[in-house]
């Protein structure tokens, strides 16, 4: 990657960032549930939680267009590039930087804490994968994530709002499960199998196989943390008289 090119993909994720500020300043216009609006911990969360939800249906789907429209890109994964590819890092890098700056300037670092440390390994991997070049299928691969975000940021915003229809919870919840596996568990688990199997453990292969095994311990807890909270509640410790307002977890 030449110097012209890494400047330009250093605007791609400003201007990235400047998007998602704009999204922020439109959830705040757009109605909120009385439950919502009754307690005022809730209204950053809700506006925080829709920003995501966009960030997740256009990078999940737009990972999902990538690897369909350039499947031999899955054959080479070291090195394998396409700018659709490229773009989209960018895009999601932008996402990771505007959500660490919005969660530090209202003061959400403390209950938000986890997400922080997930967006700097994110926003540090992508950065090395923009300068280099190369592992940009990994990214690709690791985005796909963000079909399961979608299920899971209706199921927080469900939660939030008291939607008084608890079969439209109940069918999110088997479909966030479905889907959990299927763009969660199963790149991840086939990532971290390739790493392990075939990634130099120097330089940036040795940077990225550490991350990939820290976001396989997050997303292990994660999965146990939804199962406890779905299906086996009789599990959950000291979850009684827990409220979403004290969380920005996703899974809770």
């Amino acid at each position: 990657m030449g110097p012209g090119w890494r400047a330009a993909s250093a605007a791609l994720v400003a201007g990235s960032v400047l998007i998602f500020g704009a999204l922020r300043r439109l959830a705040l216009a757009l109605p909120q549930p009385a439950a919502v609006r009754s307690r005022p911990g809730r209204v950053w969360r809700w506006r925080n939680l829709l920003v995501s939800f966009a960030h997740s249906v256009l990078a999940g789907l737009w990972a999902l267009f990538s690897l369909w429209n350039s499947p031999e890109l899955l054959s080479d994964i070291q090195d394998g590039y396409s700018v659709s590819g490229h773009l989209l890092v960018c895009f999601s890098s932008g996402y990771f930087i505007h959500d660490t700056l919005d969660i530090i300037f209202n003061y959400q670092s403390r209950s938000s804490w986890e997400y922080l440390v997930h967006h700097a390994m994110a926003i540090s991997a992508f950065v090395s994968l923009i300068i280099t070049g190369r592992f940009l299928v990994a990214a690709v691969l690791l985005l796909l994530v963000e079909v399961s975000n979608i299920f899971l940021t209706v199921r927080m915003l469900l939660k939030m709002s008291n939607v008084p229809s608890p079969a439209l919870y109940e069918a999110n919840k088997y479909i966030n499960l479905v889907v959990y596996f299927a763009f969660r568990l199963a790149p991840q688990a086939y990532l971290t199998w390739y790493f392990l199997r075939y990634v130099e453990v120097q330089g940036q292969g040795a940077f990225l196989t550490a991350n990939l095994l820290l976001l396989d311990a997050m997303i292990l807890m994660y999965f146990s943390r939804l199962l406890r909270s779905d299906f086996f509640p009789s599990l959950r410790k000291g979850s009684a008289g827990r409220d979403v307002d004290g969380e920005k977890f996703l899974i809770d």
